[in-house]
């Protein structure tokens, strides 16, 4: 079967390769089932914690709990440097034996975890966050800013509603639902959840779209909203820094997939063609002269492209 590697930074274990180094060299990710095979996964990656969603709802983590954003520990604990299931049940309440949630989506904050679960009727409507958010990141109000057992936003999203994406970054989280709207809490003092600009501590709805959205990205202090790609209308909310919001002429139509990195967006186009906006200082937006690329993944400061040819670019 195809493993999954990791690279990088992992001072708290947050690759989930059986220790704590960094490292330079792609290694082989470890489960605490040795026999657990993941199949195709969506990664998240939160500041010292990741998160890694199976094709059939299964959602693990690994790194540092300390804070939360791993859910509830096991007993024993697990390990930091191997990713296990996210418990979101203690073992002594009266519904422990029930069977975990079905996830459908992810998404992380620097010390805060988010996902959709499916409802009962397998509609993605219950949000459940985890972790430590002092400004609003876990959507639970002003008085709840940690809590490492999974809760359920309570009225959210209005009924009738669910979500089809769900982005954060640092320090706010975007959910767009299945009629376009847009809703948003945690830091917004630089107007990246809309008007008025200042903390969120609950959902909010963004004002003032103009479009139908189907997709968000999150940077350090900024969103961006696009439509469907036959359309390509887009809004960038939030801090200008380094010429990140997309010029009036940016042409987004037929995009395929797009990202973000604390201070740049990227978007890959069906095509293949890359285009990028924002800051360069360390090469992270595309390059002129790309090959034709099926894939994009953005990290904070660095982006990656997976060539049709299957090579990959960073």
């Amino acid at each position: 079967m195809a493993g999954i590697y990791a690279i990088g930074s992992n001072g708290s274990g947050q690759l989930g390769i059986g220790h704590k180094e960094d490292v330079s060299v792609p290694k082989e990710v470890l489960f605490l089932d040795s026999s657990f095979n993941p199949g195709p996964v969506t990664i998240k990656a939160g500041g010292n914690h990741t998160l890694l969603l199976t094709s059939s709802g299964t959602l693990l983590s690994a790194g540092d709990s300390s804070q939360g954003a791993r859910g509830l520990d096991s007993s024993p604990p697990s390990q930091p440097t191997h990713f296990s299931p996210v418990i979101f049940t203690s073992p002594s309440s009266t519904d422990a034996t029930d069977p975990p949630p079905k996830i459908t989506h992810c998404a992380a904050t620097w010390e805060s975890s988010i996902v959709v679960a499916a409802d009962s009727a397998g509609r993605a409507r219950n949000i459940y966050t985890f972790g430590t958010g002092n400004k609003g990141e876990l959507g639970l109000g002003e008085l709840i800013f940690r809590s490492a057992r999974p809760q359920l936003l309570p009225d959210f999203p209005p009924p009738d509603r669910e979500v089809v994406d769900l982005a954060a970054c640092v320090g706010h989280v975007v959910v767009v639902l299945d009629n376009g709207d847009v809703y948003g809490w945690g830091n917004g003092r630089k107007g990246q959840l809309g008007e008025p600009a200042g903390v969120v501590h609950s959902p909010r709805k963004v004002e003032g779209v103009g479009f139908k959205a189907v997709r968000a990205v999150c940077g350090r202090e900024f969103t961006y909203l696009l439509s469907s790609p036959e359309s390509g209308s887009s809004l960038f909310l939030g801090a200008e820094k380094w010429d990140v919001k997309p010029p009036p002429t940016a042409d987004i139509r037929g995009w395929k997939d797009v990202g973000a990195g604390w201070g740049n967006i990227v978007v890959l186009k069906d095509d293949g063609e890359v285009v990028s906006w924002g800051r360069n200082d360390h090469g992270q937006c595309a390059p002129d002269g790309l090959p034709a690329v099926q894939k994009i993944a953005v990290g904070s400061e660095h982006t990656l492209a997976l060539t049709r040819e299957g090579d990959v670019l960073a």
